[in-house]
Order: C-alpha cells, then sequence, then structure tokens
C-alpha cells in the first residue's frame, strides 16, 4: 500500500530533491487502503511538482508527455514509466519488483486493462497516468516539511548514544581484543624459531620451551576471549532492550489514526530490524574493530617479511572487497523484499490463529492455507534469489582469494628454494596470510551487515519521523475548563483517502454536562465516528469541537483519555487476570471499587462461581469467555476508571434482555453528576437519556427527549416502532 507514495518519491528524487516518505503518505491521504491517483495529484502539489491526471493512448504516452510519470498499474497498483523508456522497451520502476524492462505487448496487458464493459468506450486503448513537473516552489525545503521531518529523523548519533552509556564495559572489551591481538602477534615468530632454530640446533629443550609458552598464549586468549563474550552479552541485552524500548515508548505516541493503516506484521518486523541494529553494533562492529586491529598489525609484521607479499596480499584483497561491492545493491533490493513479504507471512500466520473460529465456520481452511502457501511460495522464490545471488558472489570471490593465496604460496615457495627466506620463516608467512584471511572476511561481512543496518535504520525512520500525538514543546492544556459542556459547530469528517466522501456533515450539536446524552440512528449515518471524534482518535476534523470555552485541540489528549472513559462495540480483552482486566493501570486494586464496577457491571457473581476468582486469567482477546461477558468486563473497567465522562458504543448490544435491564439499572444510579454519550439502537438502552440524537447519513436529523420524539412520529419513531409495536397508532 506504500507503492503511491514510494513513486512519488522517487520523482521527486529524480528531480533532485529526496522527501521523506512519512510526508508524502500524509500529504497523500494515505488510509487502510493505501492512496488514490488524487491523493498523489494533492501531494505532488503540496510539495510544488504540478500534476495532470490523464487518460493517455501509449503513443501519447510515449511521444508526447514528460517522463517520467506515475502509471496505475494493474488496476491496484502504482509504478513509475522512466525517461529511458522507447516504444520498443519500456523501462519500468517498480516498488514492488525494482526495474522492469517490457515489451509493447506485456506494458500494455499490465497498464490497460480496461474492464470488458469500457472495451467499447472511447476509454478502450488508454491507461491512467499522473503526469508530473516541477514548479519554482519545488527548490523551497521548506514546502515539503524536509525541515521538521528532519528533526525527529534517527541516525549515526542516535545509534552511538546507546553505545556511549555502557563507555566502561566498552573499554574493557577493547583492552581484551589489544592484549589477544599483542599475544597473536607472538605466534608467527614462535613458529618461526621452532624451525629455524629448534629443529636446524636439534634443541629438543628449546622446542618444549617455545610449545609451552604457545600453550601459555592459547590458554590466555582463551580466558580474555571468555571474559569478553560475557561482557559483550551484558552490552548487547541492554542496548538491545533499550532500542526496543525507545521503539515502543514512541510507537505509543503516536496518534490512533496511525494504526488504522499498519498491519500487525508490519510494526513485528521492524522489531526485528531492531535486532538486527543491535547485532551489528555489539558483535560486527566490534569484531570488526578487532579484525581492523590484527590486518594492522599483521600487515606490518608481512611487510617486515618481504615486501612482494604484502602487495600480492593487498591487490587481491582489495579487488575481493570490490567485487562483494557489486553485489550490495542486489542485496538491498532482496532486503526490501523480504521485509515486504515476510510482513504478509506474519499477518497470514495471525490471521490464521486468531481467525481460527470463523475459517472452520465457513469452511475456508484450504482457503486461508492456501493463501498461506501462496505467500511460503513467494519466500521460497525470493530465498532462492537470495541463494543465488550469494553464489555468483561467492564464485568470484573463492577464485579472487583463493587466486591470490595459491599466488602467495608459489612466490613463497620460489624464495625458499632461492635461499632468500628460511623455512621457518615460511611457515610464519603462512600463519601472517591465514591470520590476514579471517579479518578481510570479517570486513567484508561488516560491509554487508552494515547495509542491513542502515536498511533497518531506513525503516525504524518511518516510525520515528512521524510526529507525537503530544509533541513535547506543545503547550496543551492539562486541566478542564469550568464548564463541561461538549458543543460541535459545523463539524465535518472525512477519513483519510482522496475522494472519499464525508462522514459526518456540518454537525452542530450540544452534549449538555452532567446528563446522558443518546445517538441513534440506521448503520453508517456516522454513531461510531462521532464517538471516535470525541475520545480523540481523529484531529483532522473541519469545523469545531468545544469542551465548555476550550477547545478540543488545545486539550491534552492523554490527560482527556485520563478523564474519560469508554466501551467500544468490540473490547478488547488482554491475555491477563479478570482484576488486571478490570483495573488495568492499577498495580495494587481497591477492593471496594473493584467489586462496586463488577456488581454495576453484573458480573460479579460470574467471577466469585470461578476456582480463582479475580486471579482468572484470560485467554488471548477473552477467547475464554462470551461476547456478553466482554462487554460487562468492559463495562466494569470504565466504571473501576470512574471517569468524568463516559462513552458508550453499542457497549450493550451482546447482552441478553436480563442482563442489560440489571445493568442499564445501575449505570443510571452511576451516571449521575457525569457527563455520558451512549450510541445503541436498543430503545431500552436509550429511552431514559436526557437528549436524544438521531442522526442520518451523517447529519442530525432530529434532536429531543423520547417522548417528544415519539410525539414527533419522524425518524426516530420509525426507528422505534417495530420494538414499541407502535404501529401508526
Amino acid at each position: 500500500m506504500d507503492c503511491g507514495p514510494a513513486c512519488l518519491r522517487m520523482v521527486a528524487k529524480y528531480h533532485g530533491r529526496s522527501i521523506p516518505l512519512e510526508w508524502l503518505r500524509n500529504s497523500s491521504q494515505y488510509g487502510k487502503t493505501g492512496v488514490s491517483m488524487l491523493g498523489l495529484a494533492e501531494a505532488a502539489e503540496s510539495i510544488g511538482l504540478k500534476s495532470i491526471g490523464a487518460r493517455l493512448t501509449f503513443e501519447q504516452l510515449i511521444n508526447e508527455v514528460p517522463l517520467p510519470a506515475i502509471l496505475h498499474w494493474k488496476q491496484y497498483h502504482f509504478v513509475v514509466l522512466t525517461p529511458a523508456s522507447s516504444e520498443k522497451k519500456l523501462v519500468v520502476a517498480d516498488p514492488a519488483d525494482g526495474l522492469l524492462k517490457l515489451n509493447k505487448q506485456d506494458f500494455l496487458k499490465y497498464w490497460l486493462s480496461v474492464p470488458p464493459a469500457m472495451e467499447e468506450t472511447e476509454q478502450a486503448g488508454k491507461g491512467m497516468v499522473l503526469l508530473l513537473e516541477p514548479t519554482p516552489h519545488f527548490e523551497n525545503p521548506a514546502v515539503n516539511g524536509d525541515a521538521q521531518v528532519m528533526q525527529r529523523k534517527i541516525g549515526k548519533r542516535y545509534l552511538l548514544s546507546y553505545l556511549k552509556e555502557h563507555r566502561g564495559s566498552f573499554f574493557q572489551v577493547l583492552l581484551g581484543l589489544f592484549i589477544s591481538s599483542m599475544l597473536q602477534l607472538l605466534f608467527p615468530y614462535l613458529t618461526q624459531s621452532i624451525v629455524d632454530t629448534g629443529i636446524n640446533t636439534r634443541d629438543l629443550t628449546f622446542i618444549q620451551i617455545i610449545l609451552a609458552a604457545q600453550l601459555m598464549l592459547l590458554f590466555s586468549q582463551t580466558i580474555v576471549e571468555f571474559i569478553r563474550s560475557r561482557i559483550l552479552l551484558h552490552i548487547s541485552t541492554r542496548i538491545n532492550i533499550s532500542l526496543l524500548s525507545t521503539f515502543w515508548t514512541k510507537l505509543l505516541k503516536l496518534p490512533l489514526r496511525f494504526f488504522d493503516s499498519k498491519h500487525p506484521g508490519d510494526i513485528m518486523q521492524r522489531v526485528n530490524d531492531h535486532h538486527r541494529i543491535e547485532s551489528f553494533l555489539t558483535g560486527t562492529a566490534l569484531n570488526t574493530l578487532f579484525s581492523v586491529i590484527n590486518l594492522v598489525v599483521f600487515l606490518f609484521v608481512l611487510l617486515f617479511y618481504n615486501t612482494t607479499i604484502f602487495f600480492i596480499f593487498l591487490t587481491g584483497s582489495l579487488l575481493y572487497l570490490l567485487w562483494i561491492r557489486v553485489f550490495l545493491k542486489y542485496r538491498r533490493q532482496l532486503d526490501y523484499q523480504r521485509f515486504t513479504i515476510s510482513a504478509k507471512v506474519s499477518n497470514a500466520t495471525m490471521q490464521l490463529v486468531y481467525g481460527m473460529p470463523e475459517i472452520k465456520l465457513n469452511n475456508a481452511e484450504n482457503t486461508y492455507r492456501w493463501a498461506w502457501e501462496r505467500l511460503q511460495a513467494g519466500l521460497f522464490k525470493l530465498n532462492f534469489k537470495s541463494l543465488s545471488l550469494a553464489q555468483y558472489q561467492q564464485m568470484g570471490a573463492f577464485f579472487l582469494n583463493q587466486g591470490k593465496n595459491v599466488l602467495i604460496t608459489f612466490v613463497v615457495a620460489s624464495l625458499v628454494i632461492e635461499g632468500k627466506l628460511t623455512l621457518g620463516m615460511m611457515l610464519a608467512i603462512q600463519y601472517i596470510i591465514g591470520q590476514l584471511n579471517s579479518p578481510v572476511e570479517q570486513l567484508i561481512g561488516f560491509t554487508q551487515q552494515a547495509q542491513d543496518a542502515k536498511i533497518s535504520l531506513e525503516r525504524l525512520n518511518d516510525i520515528h519521523v512521524l510526529e507525537d500525538e503530544e509533541p513535547a514543546n506543545s503547550d496543551l492544556s492539562h486541566h478542564l475548563p469550568q464548564e463541561h459542556d461538549i458543543s460541535l459547530k459545523d463539524l465535518s469528517f472525512t477519513y483519510p483517502g482522496a475522494g472519499n466522501e464525508p462522514v459526518l456533515k456540518n454537525i452542530n450539536l450540544n452534549i449538555p454536562q452532567g446528563k446522558v446524552t443518546a445517538i441513534v440512528g440506521m448503520s453508517g449515518s456516522g454513531k461510531t465516528t462521532l464517538i471516535k471524534l470525541l475520545l480523540r482518535f481523529y484531529d483532522n476534523y473541519n469545523g469545531d469541537l468545544f469542551l465548555g470555552a476550550a477547545s478540543f485541540k488545545s486539550i491534552s489528549p492523554k490527560y482527556w483519555r485520563s478523564v474519560s472513559g469508554a466501551v467500544m462495540q468490540d473490547p478488547f480483552i488482554f491475555n491477563d487476570t479478570i482484576q488486571k482486566n478490570i483495573t488495568v493501570t492499577d498495580d495494587k486494586a481497591d477492593t471496594e471499587r473493584l467489586q462496586h464496577a463488577c456488581s454495576v457491571a453484573n458480573i460479579l457473581s460470574f467471577i466469585e462461581s470461578l476456582p480463582l476468582g479475580f486471579n482468572t486469567r484470560l485467554g488471548a482477546d477473552g477467547n475464554a469467555i462470551s461476547g456478553g461477558q466482554k462487554q460487562r468486563l468492559a463495562i466494569a473497567r470504565a466504571v473501576y476508571k470512574n471517569p468524568r465522562f463516559l462513552f458508550f458504543d453499542e457497549a450493550t448490544n451482546s447482552l441478553d434482555a436480563n442482563n442489560e435491564k440489571v445493568i442499564l439499572e445501575n449505570l443510571q444510579q452511576f451516571f449521575k453528576g457525569k457527563t455520558v454519550v451512549v450510541v445503541a439502537h436498543r430503545l431500552s438502552t436509550v429511552k431514559n437519556a436526557d437528549k436524544i440524537v438521531v442522526m442520518e447519513n451523517g447529519q442530525i436529523a432530529e434532536e429531543g427527549t423520547h417522548a417528544e420524539l415519539i410525539l414527533e412520529k419522524g425518524k426516530y419513531f420509525k426507528l422505534i416502532q417495530n420494538q414499541l409495536e407502535l404501529g401508526n397508532g
């Protein structure tokens, strides 16, 4: 669903500006289903690109319009047609599959895709295209919000800040690395002395002494490595926890609307990205530092032994590194593809686990299993591509690396035969080459893992560049005004997505303080959306929303939710005890309040009948209890919180008539002195409300008490006449 903003980013990059992807997402009115071409056009205009949406023939597209341009592809996707395209060879930049080179026939198959009903119309033979050209405003960084976004972006300094916290531990690790390097430096000289001195002089005692020294050195290295590993585990665990804690802190600060367009699998993959960064920081980076120390030390030793061999090794190693770098671009592409498909696999797996009852009830086992298997097939193809790439890379690396080693062996042997080197020196050089090959391999691994860490950091920036729901420098109010009436003035709201129809249209409504206001209407009339606006799910509405004389937008969302309680249509039940599900934030529950809340929700007798009572642990999302019991727990949760404002959205729709009657009678007492908004269909839930609001097609159709609206015999009367059996009398 990111394909539209990604295409717009590519076009902007082509024209010389790097626009943050999250900025483009917001500007293009990114929603649950991605973006539309209208949304892309509006985003393009916001960054200074002139846009024209058009239906063009193939000839017009190739010969008459400026490229690059964004194409609507396969009727559900966006790609960029690049300036390198011609009638015979069309080069398409696809965010999902990279650069594609297509012939005209394949291109038209993906681009046109005209529905059969339109084949005889003037639209036949034409495809959708968004033409883009830069204007003078495009060069202005302030236009595209770079400054604000860049301030929130994380980079090398962000990562180094975690390392600074463990300076002392890192110093110990580096000291261990240095000691280990110095110990290793002695081995080639000891090897040479065994051959040139011990064997040549046939001095067995000398050889024994040297071998004892080598054993002591090996033992010392083992001890150093033992200590170093323990320190590294300590550092890596703490850094990993800190990284993930910062990520979750950021995620929890984001507005609720962010989670409308993110799948759980996408977030879980970003958690895995943190593990890659932590592994790079505490494993690869430190080991590479150790390798560099070894490399420099042993290169100098090799230079001391023989200049020719030194330059052969250096040239071969540089060619090896250059060969590996050739493949980094392809590894990057495969990594992004793997991230996408892995997120889909995670979502499919969670869907299989949590949706199992519905899958089995609808005999859809094969459908969902096949969908999961198709994703696995895609993952296999991607893994096969990765394997092929690794094999091509390994093949060239093998010839370069082993060719270098064979050449060095030949040169060393020749020098020994010519008498320019002793046999001991030959063995020492071979040992040095062996010690040098390992750091070179680790440097290559470092290059690849540094790329992986950089990619992971880029993906994490998709989250970190987002603005918090409550920015640190905001002057949001953390207290309530004197008057607590809620007023809506000309309020309109449209869900993100260019071209979407407004869900609420010019709502003018007063919700009186300390009273119960009921909102009724047909499904889709905007009742739940109105509740979500009152709970600060969204702030991107038109018009005004006031609490007393204060604008809702001036009040801290966190503070507002602290004085508000809500019971939504499908409440979430945590995988925890019943007590924790009701108290939520209280570590130590108030027993009296807890029992009162459960009495109001008419669930106390059920809880007390359980063997473990309030300590009974519920399954994931409350799969051990019924829908009605879930709603009663949610009502108890709201009552325990004892807020000043209460919002109920179909809070009793899963309850039987007896339970509903008891709970509503209990709530009448609890509602006293509180400002309550209730969304419901049932007459029993709303008839005692101080004010009833009837909504239709996103507008207010009627207002009044139950008695007043019955007398009017309007919309409200029609909604409830079947329940009351009034007929037309």
